[in-house]
Protein backbone atom coordinates (compact mmCIF):
# COMPACT_ATOMS: atom_id res chain seq x y z
CA UNK A 1 0.00 0.00 0.00
CA UNK A 2 2.80 2.32 0.89
CA UNK A 3 4.54 1.53 -2.26
CA UNK A 4 1.49 2.11 -4.31
CA UNK A 5 0.95 5.24 -2.52
CA UNK A 6 3.83 6.94 -3.81
CA UNK A 7 3.87 5.62 -7.33
CA UNK A 8 0.45 7.07 -7.72
CA UNK A 9 0.02 11.19 -7.84
CA UNK A 10 -2.12 12.21 -5.03
CA UNK A 11 -4.44 14.44 -7.70
CA UNK A 12 -5.44 11.23 -8.39
CA UNK A 13 -9.52 11.44 -7.30
CA UNK A 14 -12.69 10.20 -8.46
CA UNK A 15 -15.38 13.02 -9.54
CA UNK A 16 -16.80 13.39 -6.14
CA UNK A 17 -13.51 14.05 -4.51
CA UNK A 18 -12.65 11.04 -3.14
CA UNK A 19 -8.19 10.27 -3.05
CA UNK A 20 -8.13 6.95 -4.56
CA UNK A 21 -4.30 6.98 -6.16
CA UNK A 22 -2.97 4.26 -3.40
CA UNK A 23 -6.11 1.95 -3.96
CA UNK A 24 -5.29 2.52 -7.95
CA UNK A 25 -1.72 1.65 -7.07
CA UNK A 26 -2.73 -1.38 -5.26
CA UNK A 27 -5.36 -3.00 -8.05
CA UNK A 28 -3.06 -2.15 -10.76
CA UNK A 29 0.05 -4.21 -9.21
CA UNK A 30 -2.86 -7.17 -7.98
CA UNK A 31 -3.33 -7.53 -11.38
CA UNK A 32 -0.07 -7.13 -12.82
CA UNK A 33 1.29 -9.61 -9.92
CA UNK A 34 -1.73 -12.05 -10.86
CA UNK A 35 -0.92 -11.68 -15.34
CA UNK A 36 2.77 -12.19 -14.51
CA UNK A 37 3.03 -14.73 -11.56
CA UNK A 38 -0.13 -16.83 -12.81
CA UNK A 39 -0.37 -18.13 -9.56
CA UNK A 40 -2.56 -21.01 -8.10
CA UNK A 41 -2.49 -20.00 -4.37
CA UNK A 42 -2.24 -16.49 -2.97
CA UNK A 43 -2.44 -14.68 0.23
CA UNK A 44 -1.73 -11.09 1.24
CA UNK A 45 0.10 -10.38 4.62
CA UNK A 46 -0.24 -7.23 6.50
CA UNK A 47 0.80 -5.81 9.92
CA UNK A 48 -1.85 -5.71 12.25
CA UNK A 49 -0.34 -3.13 15.23
CA UNK A 50 2.53 -2.60 17.26
CA UNK A 51 2.05 -5.01 19.84
CA UNK A 52 4.18 -8.30 18.73
CA UNK A 53 6.29 -10.07 20.27
CA UNK A 54 9.35 -7.61 18.84
CA UNK A 55 7.31 -4.29 20.04
CA UNK A 56 6.96 -6.08 23.34
CA UNK A 57 11.12 -7.16 23.70
CA UNK A 58 11.95 -3.64 22.55
CA UNK A 59 10.23 -0.58 23.21
CA UNK A 60 11.92 1.34 20.85
CA UNK A 61 11.30 -1.16 17.84
CA UNK A 62 10.30 0.76 13.96
CA UNK A 63 10.79 4.00 16.11
CA UNK A 64 11.90 6.86 14.03
CA UNK A 65 10.22 5.92 10.93
CA UNK A 66 8.62 9.47 8.81
CA UNK A 67 5.50 9.96 9.68
CA UNK A 68 3.50 8.52 7.34
CA UNK A 69 0.65 11.12 5.43
CA UNK A 70 -2.47 11.25 6.79
CA UNK A 71 -4.00 10.94 3.31
CA UNK A 72 -2.45 7.70 3.02
CA UNK A 73 -4.41 5.85 5.89
CA UNK A 74 -7.67 7.19 5.12
CA UNK A 75 -7.39 4.92 1.93
CA UNK A 76 -6.91 2.23 3.55
CA UNK A 77 -10.65 1.01 4.34
CA UNK A 78 -10.86 1.51 0.18
CA UNK A 79 -8.17 -0.89 -0.20
CA UNK A 80 -9.44 -3.20 1.99
CA UNK A 81 -12.70 -3.45 0.01
CA UNK A 82 -10.81 -3.70 -3.06
CA UNK A 83 -8.91 -6.84 -1.80
CA UNK A 84 -12.63 -8.32 -0.45
CA UNK A 85 -14.08 -7.56 -3.89
CA UNK A 86 -10.78 -9.40 -5.76
CA UNK A 87 -12.26 -12.43 -3.42
CA UNK A 88 -8.42 -12.45 -2.31
CA UNK A 89 -6.96 -14.15 1.01
CA UNK A 90 -5.35 -12.04 3.28
CA UNK A 91 -4.19 -12.75 7.28
CA UNK A 92 -2.68 -10.68 9.52
CA UNK A 93 -2.13 -11.32 13.85
CA UNK A 94 -1.39 -8.58 16.72
CA UNK A 95 1.41 -11.20 18.27
CA UNK A 96 3.28 -11.21 14.22
CA UNK A 97 4.69 -9.32 11.49
CA UNK A 98 3.67 -9.42 7.90
CA UNK A 99 7.00 -11.04 7.45
CA UNK A 100 6.40 -13.81 10.01
CA UNK A 101 3.48 -15.01 7.88
CA UNK A 102 5.17 -14.50 4.36
CA UNK A 103 7.76 -17.34 6.45
CA UNK A 104 5.22 -20.08 7.34
CA UNK A 105 3.07 -20.00 4.11
CA UNK A 106 6.86 -20.13 2.26
CA UNK A 107 7.69 -22.97 3.95
CA UNK A 108 4.33 -24.45 3.82
CA UNK A 109 4.33 -24.07 0.43
CA UNK A 110 7.33 -25.77 0.09
CA UNK A 111 6.15 -28.87 2.09
CA UNK A 112 3.11 -29.03 -0.38
CA UNK A 113 5.79 -29.22 -3.30
CA UNK A 114 5.00 -25.44 -4.77
CA UNK A 115 7.52 -22.61 -6.08
CA UNK A 116 7.08 -19.60 -3.82
CA UNK A 117 7.07 -16.11 -5.22
CA UNK A 118 7.15 -13.94 -1.97
CA UNK A 119 6.38 -10.32 -3.19
CA UNK A 120 8.24 -7.54 -0.80
CA UNK A 121 11.13 -4.77 -0.55
CA UNK A 122 11.63 -5.81 2.72
CA UNK A 123 15.15 -7.32 2.82
CA UNK A 124 14.29 -9.56 6.41
CA UNK A 125 12.71 -12.04 3.67
CA UNK A 126 15.66 -12.90 1.64
CA UNK A 127 16.50 -15.43 4.52
CA UNK A 128 13.65 -17.18 3.20
CA UNK A 129 14.98 -17.98 -0.13
CA UNK A 130 15.47 -21.39 -1.06
CA UNK A 131 15.55 -23.77 -4.64
CA UNK A 132 12.02 -23.28 -4.40
CA UNK A 133 11.50 -19.99 -2.85
CA UNK A 134 12.54 -16.75 -4.51
CA UNK A 135 11.98 -12.70 -3.83
CA UNK A 136 10.42 -10.75 -6.21
CA UNK A 137 10.98 -6.63 -5.22
CA UNK A 138 8.29 -4.01 -7.30
CA UNK A 139 10.20 -1.86 -9.46
CA UNK A 140 8.07 0.59 -11.45
CA UNK A 141 4.07 -0.88 -10.30
CA UNK A 142 5.64 -4.47 -10.82
CA UNK A 143 6.29 -3.99 -14.28
CA UNK A 144 10.39 -4.10 -13.52
CA UNK A 145 10.07 -6.78 -11.02
CA UNK A 146 13.77 -7.61 -9.76
CA UNK A 147 13.84 -11.73 -8.63
CA UNK A 148 16.28 -12.97 -6.20
CA UNK A 149 16.97 -16.56 -5.22
CA UNK A 150 20.10 -17.54 -3.33
CA UNK A 151 22.46 -17.01 -5.77
CA UNK A 152 21.40 -13.77 -6.74
CA UNK A 153 21.27 -12.51 -3.13
CA UNK A 154 25.22 -13.94 -2.30
CA UNK A 155 26.45 -12.19 -5.76
CA UNK A 156 24.41 -9.15 -4.95
CA UNK A 157 25.25 -8.48 -0.65
CA UNK A 158 27.94 -11.22 -0.40
CA UNK A 159 26.19 -13.52 2.04
CA UNK A 160 23.79 -16.35 1.71
CA UNK A 161 20.30 -16.31 2.37
CA UNK A 162 21.01 -18.47 5.63
CA UNK A 163 23.07 -15.48 7.34
CA UNK A 164 20.48 -12.74 6.74
CA UNK A 165 19.63 -12.25 10.13
CA UNK A 166 22.96 -12.75 11.15
CA UNK A 167 24.02 -9.90 8.51
CA UNK A 168 21.08 -7.51 10.57
CA UNK A 169 22.93 -7.84 13.38
CA UNK A 170 26.07 -6.60 12.39
CA UNK A 171 24.91 -3.74 10.37
CA UNK A 172 21.79 -2.84 12.08
CA UNK A 173 18.21 -2.17 10.56
CA UNK A 174 18.10 1.64 10.55
CA UNK A 175 13.97 1.35 9.44
CA UNK A 176 12.94 -1.11 12.47
CA UNK A 177 15.23 1.35 14.32
CA UNK A 178 17.85 -1.75 15.06
CA UNK A 179 21.48 -0.02 15.38
CA UNK A 180 23.43 -3.53 15.02
CA UNK A 181 27.33 -2.43 15.17
CA UNK A 182 27.64 0.53 15.41
CA UNK A 183 30.23 1.41 12.59
CA UNK A 184 29.82 -1.65 11.00
CA UNK A 185 29.08 -1.51 7.41
CA UNK A 186 27.42 -4.11 4.76
CA UNK A 187 31.29 -4.74 3.22
CA UNK A 188 32.62 -5.57 6.61
CA UNK A 189 29.78 -6.98 7.56
CA UNK A 190 30.05 -9.81 4.22
CA UNK A 191 33.87 -9.76 4.97
CA UNK A 192 33.44 -11.25 8.41
CA UNK A 193 30.29 -13.71 7.65
CA UNK A 194 32.50 -14.88 5.10
CA UNK A 195 35.41 -15.51 6.88
CA UNK A 196 33.53 -16.66 10.11
CA UNK A 197 30.31 -17.73 8.65
CA UNK A 198 27.76 -16.81 11.52
CA UNK A 199 27.72 -14.48 14.07
CA UNK A 200 28.33 -16.74 16.63
CA UNK A 201 31.77 -17.56 14.63
CA UNK A 202 32.75 -13.97 14.41
CA UNK A 203 32.48 -13.33 18.16
CA UNK A 204 34.37 -16.69 18.56
CA UNK A 205 37.39 -15.54 16.39
CA UNK A 206 37.78 -11.90 17.96
CA UNK A 207 41.42 -12.32 18.41
CA UNK A 208 41.91 -12.57 14.58
CA UNK A 209 39.83 -9.60 13.31
CA UNK A 210 41.92 -6.52 13.09
CA UNK A 211 41.27 -3.87 16.47
CA UNK A 212 39.63 -1.40 14.82
CA UNK A 213 37.20 -3.64 13.91
CA UNK A 214 37.74 -5.57 17.11
CA UNK A 215 36.74 -2.68 19.25
CA UNK A 216 34.08 -2.04 17.66
CA UNK A 217 32.59 -5.84 18.20
CA UNK A 218 33.73 -5.73 21.61
CA UNK A 219 31.41 -2.97 22.54
CA UNK A 220 28.09 -3.74 20.87
CA UNK A 221 28.36 -7.41 21.77
CA UNK A 222 24.72 -7.36 23.17
CA UNK A 223 23.16 -5.28 20.74
CA UNK A 224 24.63 -7.20 17.69
CA UNK A 225 22.81 -10.18 18.96
CA UNK A 226 19.96 -8.42 20.23
CA UNK A 227 19.56 -7.13 16.55
CA UNK A 228 20.06 -10.76 14.79
CA UNK A 229 17.18 -12.43 17.09
CA UNK A 230 15.01 -9.42 16.40
CA UNK A 231 15.56 -9.95 12.42
CA UNK A 232 14.89 -13.77 12.63
CA UNK A 233 11.43 -14.79 11.17
CA UNK A 234 8.88 -16.76 12.79
CA UNK A 235 7.87 -20.23 10.48
CA UNK A 236 5.69 -22.11 12.79
CA UNK A 237 2.45 -20.35 12.69
CA UNK A 238 -0.59 -21.72 12.16
CA UNK A 239 -2.05 -21.04 8.88
CA UNK A 240 -5.49 -19.63 8.67
CA UNK A 241 -6.31 -19.29 6.39
CA UNK A 242 -4.98 -23.23 5.18
CA UNK A 243 -3.39 -23.48 2.03
CA UNK A 244 -5.88 -25.28 0.42
CA UNK A 245 -8.68 -21.97 1.62
CA UNK A 246 -6.30 -19.52 -0.26
CA UNK A 247 -6.74 -21.82 -3.91
CA UNK A 248 -7.22 -19.08 -6.62
CA UNK A 249 -10.53 -20.15 -8.66
CA UNK A 250 -13.57 -17.90 -8.97
CA UNK A 251 -12.60 -14.90 -8.79
CA UNK A 252 -15.73 -12.60 -8.35
CA UNK A 253 -15.10 -10.94 -12.02
CA UNK A 254 -17.81 -8.63 -11.82
CA UNK A 255 -17.53 -7.93 -8.37
CA UNK A 256 -13.70 -6.26 -9.49
CA UNK A 257 -15.81 -4.52 -12.08
CA UNK A 258 -18.42 -2.58 -9.74
CA UNK A 259 -15.69 -1.81 -7.41
CA UNK A 260 -13.70 -0.20 -10.18
CA UNK A 261 -16.98 1.27 -11.69
CA UNK A 262 -17.13 3.08 -7.99
CA UNK A 263 -13.89 4.14 -7.44
CA UNK A 264 -13.68 4.85 -11.70
CA UNK A 265 -10.82 2.69 -12.62
CA UNK A 266 -12.02 2.97 -16.41
CA UNK A 267 -8.27 1.54 -17.57
CA UNK A 268 -7.91 -1.37 -15.07
CA UNK A 269 -11.26 -2.30 -15.51
CA UNK A 270 -10.47 -2.59 -19.29
CA UNK A 271 -7.35 -4.34 -18.25
CA UNK A 272 -9.27 -6.95 -16.03
CA UNK A 273 -11.68 -7.54 -19.00
CA UNK A 274 -8.59 -8.27 -21.36
CA UNK A 275 -7.12 -10.57 -18.39
CA UNK A 276 -9.79 -12.53 -18.61
CA UNK A 277 -9.59 -13.54 -21.56
CA UNK A 278 -6.43 -15.35 -21.17
CA UNK A 279 -5.86 -18.72 -20.55
CA UNK A 280 -5.01 -18.24 -16.77
CA UNK A 281 -7.27 -15.65 -16.62
CA UNK A 282 -10.29 -17.98 -17.84
CA UNK A 283 -8.96 -20.44 -15.15
CA UNK A 284 -9.00 -18.32 -11.83
CA UNK A 285 -11.95 -15.77 -12.68
CA UNK A 286 -15.79 -16.46 -12.46
CA UNK A 287 -17.88 -15.44 -15.39
CA UNK A 288 -18.71 -11.67 -15.28
CA UNK A 289 -22.40 -11.81 -16.27
CA UNK A 290 -24.58 -13.26 -19.21
CA UNK A 291 -23.04 -10.93 -22.09
CA UNK A 292 -19.63 -12.31 -21.35
CA UNK A 293 -17.91 -15.29 -22.70
CA UNK A 294 -18.17 -18.28 -20.84
CA UNK A 295 -15.57 -18.59 -18.27
CA UNK A 296 -13.27 -21.88 -17.42
CA UNK A 297 -12.50 -22.42 -13.63
CA UNK A 298 -9.60 -25.12 -13.27
CA UNK A 299 -6.71 -25.90 -11.10
CA UNK A 300 -3.15 -24.69 -12.86
CA UNK A 301 -0.77 -27.73 -13.43
CA UNK A 302 2.14 -26.27 -12.06
CA UNK A 303 1.40 -25.27 -8.45
CA UNK A 304 2.74 -22.01 -7.56
CA UNK A 305 2.12 -19.20 -4.75
CA UNK A 306 2.57 -15.80 -4.55
CA UNK A 307 3.03 -14.00 -1.27
CA UNK A 308 2.52 -10.06 -1.43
Amino acid sequence: MYRAYWAIPRTLKTKAGEQVNTVFGMASMLLHILRTEEPTHMILCFDAGDETFRHQENATYKEGRAETPDDFYVQIPRVMQLVTAMGLSHVSDKQYEADDFLCAYARAGEANDMKVTIVTGDRDAFQLATDRTRIAIPHKGYLQAEYLGPAEIEAKYGIRPDQVAAYKGLVGDSSDNLPGVIGIGPVTAADLLQRYQTLEGVYENLADIRPAVRAKLERDREQAFFCQRMAVLICDIPLHPTLEEITLHDLPAQNIIDFFAQTEFTLLTRRLREFCSTDYGKKIFAAMDVSQQHLFVGAVEQKQMALF
